[in-house]
């Protein structure tokens, strides 16, 4: 993971992982993942493939076509965005 501020506290970080689940990015941890997005006053972004979504949509989540084994980049801007970034890095490593 990566972080920066600038002078107005604003936090940016970001992280890739590796999507672990046996198949595709599925309802359920899309679903887990919007929940998890909206828990947070930072601006969160998912990206695969060049595609960029907000993750509190899980249609737009679903939507990306991410396959299993493949690298995903979370990224958030705002006060709490180390803390956002880290939590759906977790969830997509660890969802089922």
């Amino acid at each position: 993971m990566s972080t920066s501020s600038d002078s107005t506290a604003t936090t940016t970080a970001s992280a890739e992982t590796s999507l672990v689940l046996p198949a595709n990015l599925h309802a359920r941890p899309a679903g887990q993942l919007a929940r998890a997005a909206t828990g947070f006053t930072s601006t969160v972004q998912l990206e695969y493939a060049g595609r960029t979504v907000n993750p509190t949509g899980v249609l737009a989540v679903m939507g990306l076509g991410a396959t299993a084994g493949s690298t995903m980049t979370v990224r958030a801007k705002g006060p709490d965005a180390e803390q956002a970034v880290a939590a759906l890095a977790d969830v997509l490593a660890t969802a089922k």
